[in-house]
């Protein structure tokens, strides 16, 4: 069974031929504790850059529990290029519940939210090679709980109309 679903992942991840790098790192404290995205913990992804004619869009992909005791998330990222050069360095604020009603936003099923923010979008990289993100949170709390995962997903840029 297990073959199965993993084919099928695989299959549904190729369907998607704008896709260049998608990548989730599973978050846990300092002493061990699942689930908590600790201050010192700063997930850092690398992927690729074939093209410099092309756009992209950088994604940020955040899975949080029910119990997640707040409706936002701030993360700062740090994007460095192959020349180990500082290209950017954000705050985002991401909002993974209604700030009126306390609805949880993203996709869920039981008490697991999954969510994927546009955070640098129409992305132009002046050079081909390894293009390295940091992501940190940067919330009042030195460990944040229900905090599942994080991770980035870089996709071409398409123009598609709204």
């Amino acid at each position: 069974m297990m073959p199965v679903v993993a084919l099928l992942g695989l299959l549904l991840a190729s369907c998607d031929s704008g896709q260049v790098y998608e990548k989730n790192t599973d978050l846990k404290s300092p002493s061990g504790v699942p689930y908590v995205w600790a201050v010192q913990e700063k997930p850092t992804f690398e992927f690729e850059i074939p093209d410099t004619t092309q756009r992209y869009d950088v994604y940020f992909n955040v899975r949080n529990a029910s119990g997640y005791e707040y409706y936002n998330l701030y993360v700062k990222h740090t994007l460095t290029g192959p020349d180990g050069k500082v290209i950017s360095r954000l705050l985002h604020q991401m909002l993974l519940m209604d700030p009126r009603t306390g609805e949880p936003r993203g996709n869920g099923t039981g008490d697991i939210y999954d969510h994927q923010f546009l955070a640098l979008p129409n992305q132009h990289f002046s050079q081909t090679g390894p293009y390295k993100i940091m992501l940190e949170q940067y919330m009042r709390q030195d460990q944040l709980p229900n905090i599942m995962a994080v991770g980035i997903r870089v996709a071409k840029h398409t123009n598609s109309p709204k």
